[in-house]
């Protein structure tokens, strides 16, 4: 049970009750997670609090989005994005950076991304313009790209989703392909082991 370092409800919060506050703001961590790191960061590493503290402030002003892949970025275009060596004719989708970061840790892929920060949901306000199609169809009318890889997940929302990349791809002429055997239906990339990620990568299929 999580308790109170500000006294009665007329005081404002302390600076610890706040900092517990802002941990529970992390995915995963309720109120006594959120006093337990509170309470770490106090006592055994004042110094890793700062740092942490002082990355935190640098990190929420500076990183944006690449203007090229919508990927995590503090520069104009990202270290994939800009990396001549990477296969300018291949692009795999995926929903979120996590999944770009996936798939590089656990295959030998080195065409480029796109990065849709989500995935087509209607009922949350999410449609093609918050996913940044008008920047995905514009790179395919204007690239010359050979192949689409559908990495996205293998949800409801993640299939419909693929489906309309699927058509928009057609459209451009653009081969699509889905990945295959290894990723459960309803599972997200960011929590399937690397050995499926790479069969999956490898088996992927036309869609």
């Amino acid at each position: 049970m999580s308790f109170s370092l500000s006294g009665n409800g007329s005081q404002p919060p302390s600076l610890l009750d706040s900092l517990i506050e802002s941990l529970k703001c992390l995915p995963g961590v309720g109120p006594k997670s959120a006093q337990r790191m509170a309470f770490h960061l106090l006592q055994r590493n004042r110094e890793g609090a700062k740092t942490l503290a002082t990355n935190l402030e640098r990190a929420a002003k500076e990183i944006g989005h690449c203007k090229s892949c919508r990927t995590f970025t503090e520069h104009e275009l990202c270290s994939i994005c800009s990396d001549n060596s990477r296969m300018k004719k291949q692009i795999c989708i995926v929903e979120s950076p996590a999944d770009v970061f996936t798939i590089e840790k656990s295959t030998d892929y080195k065409g480029l991304y796109f990065v849709l920060m989500g995935r087509l949901s209607p009922l949350d306000g999410i449609g093609p313009k918050e996913l940044g199609l008008e920047v995905l169809e514009k790179r395919l009318a204007e690239q010359e790209i050979e192949e689409m890889i559908l990495a996205t997940n293998s949800t409801v929302e993640g299939e419909v989703t693929a489906h309309v990349l699927s058509e928009m791809a057609r459209k451009h002429g653009v081969k699509t392909t889905r990945l295959a055997q290894g990723v459960p239906v309803g599972g997200e990339l960011e929590y399937v082991d690397q050995n499926t990620i790479a069969q999956a990568f490898n088996a992927r299929k036309h869609y």
